[in-house]
């Protein structure tokens, strides 16, 4: 399953033998390109050592080298067939998997593509000016490195809505380059995703919590019935895995150096000497985790049930799941707020299917709660960082008409706005990381704010000239 790059759109789809389809793509590529140019990475360069899909296997896959930005080639991979491939949850489980689009799913379907396409264009806008204040070229690489497979991640999504569904996918293909991020009159659809990413702290954690709840959408449509969209999905994943490593490791790094500026000066208000203090860390955990957790939806989801049901949407990891893989008798229980309190209630598993996906998320970051914790541990610091309530400033879900604190108890509206500050990100807070962001552009240094690497990329030092600026 080896890609052609001789193509005008790299594929491995066989564009060339439906030249209907192609010339589709074709017209559709110069207003991607426009997009690129406009709304894409602001920092004018020469050319970034970037990764560049060569293959769908499992080894090999990837070939690095310096690319000129404007010359990368974006195109539509898909994991190689199954053809024993079968459904392997809901009403029709067992059966063979679909190559064409069930008319009676056709809508929820393209829904499914189109609000999975939105996010991809929606992280480049919102990421666009961070090369400005890079704090090295190794960081200023992986940005970039992220917002090429973010495009083409748009048009693995595109590839799938000018294949199979016809005129109404041909105008949502469009309608992906006229939405923008934080755009007033035409915003992007989830809320998490026309938020500023206005500094490299909230780029680590975009990447670690935002990037992550990515993982587990794609996990969940990777299980679909419809073969193209599980395939496109199982390949989107393995160039998704980098954009968690660039926020695991970044946070790593903060977490390091203010470690370091801690010890070096006796003091936990390591701000007047350049660094990022353990509370606002906090804060800025809080904020990402929260808005990131809202991209779920709602706990209690008759859409997600009908989802499963259908075959359209599965849970993360189907078949590794014990159970009849049908839901119709089971039941889960749900956090409810009654009366001012908090309690449980049991509900058809089926509707809980959100809160299950939810649950998978939060265990997985959990674990990079506890890697950045044995940095402070082992820096004799005895201030962890934590993960908040699930309730915590949440605008979407069961906790959405409540305050929750970040250590799970339910305050009134008062009480809520006199500790905002201590739990979200202040203005001052944002300001102060604001004024650490200054451009690091010479080989092997970096900013004040943030450690070094451990090791640099491919096998090449961190000293290695990542990016040619002009």
């Amino acid at each position: 399953m080896s890609i052609d790059y001789s193509e005008k759109i790299p594929n491995n789809v066989d564009l060339a033998g439906d030249r209907k389809l192609q010339r589709a793509l074709e017209s559709w590529q110069p207003n991607f390109l426009d997009w690129w140019k406009t709304m894409g990475p602001a920092v004018p360069t020469e050319d970034v050592y970037l990764r560049t899909a060569v293959d769908v296997g499992q080894e090999g896959w990837a070939h690095f080298g310096h690319v000129a930005m404007e010359e990368y080639r974006w195109g539509v991979f898909l994991s190689e067939r199954n053809p024993d491939r079968r459904i392997a949850f809901g009403e029709q489980k067992g059966e063979p998997v679909w190559q064409q689009v069930p008319g009676e799913y056709r809508a929820d379907l393209q829904r499914l593509i189109v609000i999975q396409g939105d996010t991809e264009p929606a992280s480049v806008e919102q990421q666009r000016r961070l090369g400005e204040t890079a704090p090295s070229l190794y960081d200023l690489r992986n940005l970039f490195q992220v917002n090429v497979e973010e495009g083409r991640h748009l048009w693995a999504m595109v590839y799938l809505l000018h294949a199979y569904f016809g005129r109404n996918g041909r105008e949502e293909a469009e309608a992906l380059l006229q939405r923008n991020s934080g755009d007033l009159d035409s915003p992007r659809i989830l809320g998490a995703f026309n938020e500023e990413t206005p500094d490299w702290l909230s780029f680590y954690m975009f990447t670690y919590f935002t990037d992550r709840d990515g993982k587990y959408q794609l996990g969940t449509l990777k299980e679909s019935a419809f073969d193209p969209l599980s395939r496109t999905c199982e390949f989107m994943l393995k160039e998704e895995a980098h954009h968690m490593f660039v926020g695991t490791t970044g946070i790593d790094r903060v977490v390091t150096r203010t470690c370091e500026l801690m010890r070096e000066h006796d003091t936990v208000d390591i701000a007047p000497h350049g660094g990022i203090p353990l509370d606002v860390l906090q804060k800025y955990v809080n904020f990402h985790y929260s808005v990131s957790l809202d991209l779920f939806g709602s706990e209690q989801s008759t859409n997600a049930a009908n989802y499963f049901t259908a075959g359209l949407k599965g849970r993360w990891q189907e078949e590794r799941r014990g159970d009849d893989h049908r839901l119709t008798d089971d039941s889960a229980s749900i956090v409810v707020v009654r009366d001012g309190q908090m309690g449980t209630d049991e509900v058809s598993a089926l509707l809980a299917l959100n809160l299950d996906l939810q649950g998978e998320y939060v265990k997985d970051c959990e674990n990079g709660l506890k890697r950045w914790n044995r940095v402070i541990e082992k820096a004799g610091i005895e201030t962890p960082l934590y993960l908040p309530h699930v309730g915590f400033n949440r605008e979407v879900g069961l906790f959405a008409e409540h305050h929750v604190t970040p250590a799970g108890r339910l305050v009134g509206t008062d009480a809520w706005e006199a500790e905002r500050d201590r739990w979200l990100p202040s203005d001052a807070d944002r300001a102060h990381v604001q004024s650490l962001m200054r451009p690091v552009y010479e080989p092997g240094k970096i900013a004040g704010w943030v450690a070094p690497p451990v090791s640099g990329i491919n096998g090449r030092p961190f000293d290695y000239e990542y990016v040619h600026l002009t």
